[in-house]
């Protein structure tokens, strides 16, 4: 806790000045996600691959551990659907909310204040992960797509492209001149603040309202999968470092943009 608090404060109160700023600017909350989805973030992915101390052994046991434990989840939640016998929207509405963490807007902002830019490294490999099951694997699953055409949205998205270009410029060993790599840098770190405040815009028009299907949806994502990533975390021997990121991004509640992905079709 007194690591936690300390990184949990600053996400909460960057939060709440977007929801101030939902409430009382007139923003327009679709060109902040774009200048988020397509610039802010493949900066900071691009960025933290190009100048990543993290071994590539480590990198692979990560993203794993991602695969692993969504696929202990979506085995979990489908026989819990199965013994409740939830119709068919309602068993892969719980799928989607349970396999996919917010590990972007919320999870990089808390592992970055609380476990440094060694540990933000990692959160991101983690996110990159998480983002090719989102868009590459589950559509085909949820929704009936076939892979083929969840392969093409998965290159789509400027996190796969971003992602390509930071491995590209740190395998080649490619300076970037005229402080380019700087400029790269102060987008990228623009990201976390930027998705912070977006978050706390999309608060303003959220409506709570529980029911049985959000308390089996809850328990699925924030108490089962941080203890399916210790597990799994342990079994394939990531560092301390490395299994700490693991739970706290594992640990994230459901994405936000995770049902209209699916369903909209």
């Amino acid at each position: 806790m007194t690591v936690l608090l300390p990184a949990i404060i600053p996400v909460a109160f960057i939060i709440m000045i977007g929801v101030i700023a939902g409430k009382t600017l007139t923003l327009h909350k679709k060109t902040l996600s774009q200048l988020s989805v397509y610039i802010l973030a493949p900066a900071l992915v691009a960025d933290s691959l190009y100048t990543t101390t993290i071994s590539v052994q480590n990198a692979t046991r990560l993203l794993l551990g991602v695969f692993i434990v969504a696929f202990i989840l979506f085995l979990l939640v489908y026989l819990t659907s199965y013994i409740l016998k939830f119709p068919s929207i309602t068993r892969k509405s719980l799928i989607a909310t349970s396999l996919h963490p917010n590990n972007g807007n919320m999870g990089l902002p808390l592992v970055d204040f609380s476990l440094g830019a060694e540990g933000l490294e990692r959160a991101i490999i983690y996110m990159i992960g998480s983002s090719i099951l989102l868009f590459g694997i589950a559509p085909a699953i949820l929704a009936g797509t076939s892979f083929k055409n969840s392969f093409k949205v998965t290159l789509k998205s400027p996190l796969i492209w971003a992602m390509l270009a930071g491995l590209s410029l740190r395998l080649l060993r490619i300076t970037l001149p005229f402080n380019l790599g700087e400029a790269l840098h102060l987008l990228g770190r623009a990201a976390i603040p930027v998705a912070l405040i977006i978050l706390g815009m999309e608060l303003v028009n959220t409506s709570f309202k529980v029911t049985n299907f959000e308390l089996i949806s809850l328990n699925f994502r924030l108490v089962l999968a941080p203890l399916i990533a210790l597990s799994v975390g342990m079994i394939i021997q990531l560092p301390p470092l490395d299994l700490q990121v693991f739970i706290l991004q594992s640990a994230m509640p459901t994405a936000v943009n995770t049902i209209p992905g699916f369903f909209t079709n």
